[in-house]
């Protein structure tokens, strides 16, 4: 939760910087083509898809928050731990953007800031950079069988299973069991032998 908070804190004073120094909607190049700065206020998602519909977007980071703070009590891997936390931060930041920011809550308008023309025409903020990269990174935990837990996949695979372990100590039993019942059969059919020998030598 620690770097929850620390993206968080990171992506709102970008955002401060940008809305007190930048203008908006020109390009301030800072690496030529390779890096500019470009100030927008988006009321979408990505390349202001569902510009119309920011509610929308307020009520999914919401519950995605939700999910990710639920899931936190059973993370027991670091791993996990760093890349919940720092998604848990980048959708705090848009989040905040949409409850506090112009035009009011629930609508508020993302801040974005950074263009990398060269790479792909969106433009996004350091929020955007941690969702982005936390998404990636849990599939990449998911294809390697990493569980919140620590565990892995063929961890469990290797385990038998509880049915498998109750039928191998039922077979165990009854093979114990089964010397035991001959030993008792041969020394009653003894013991009715004798009786049978000592009838007749009586007679």
């Amino acid at each position: 939760m620690i770097l929850a908070v620390l993206v968080l804190a990171a992506d709102q004073f970008v955002k401060y910087l940008t809305i007190t120094h930048l203008p908006q909607e020109q390009v301030v190049p800072v690496l030529g083509g390779f890096l500019q700065l470009f100030y927008i206020r988006n009321s979408g998602a990505a390349f202001s898809i569902g510009a119309g519909y920011t509610w929308v977007f307020t009520i999914a980071l919401a519950v995605v928050a939700c999910v990710i703070v639920w899931k936190a009590f059973s993370v027991r891997a670091r791993l996990w731990a760093v890349v919940l936390g720092g998604l848990l931060g980048g959708v705090l930041g848009n989040l905040t953007d949409r409850i506090f920011r112009e035009p009011g809550f629930g609508v508020g308008h993302v801040v974005d800031m950074i263009s990398m023309p060269w790479m792909l025409p969106a433009i996004f903020n350091v929020a955007d950079m941690f969702i982005v990269c936390g998404m990636i990174s849990i599939a990449l935990l998911i294809i390697v069988g990493l569980r919140l837990d620590g565990t892995r996949e063929r961890d469990h695979k290797d385990e038998p299973t509880t049915e498998s372990v109750e039928d191998g100590e039922s077979g165990s039993a009854a093979a114990e069991g089964a010397p035991a019942a001959d030993g008792a059969a041969s020394e009653a059919d003894a013991q009715r032998a004798a009786r049978r020998e000592r009838a007749a030598s009586e007679d």
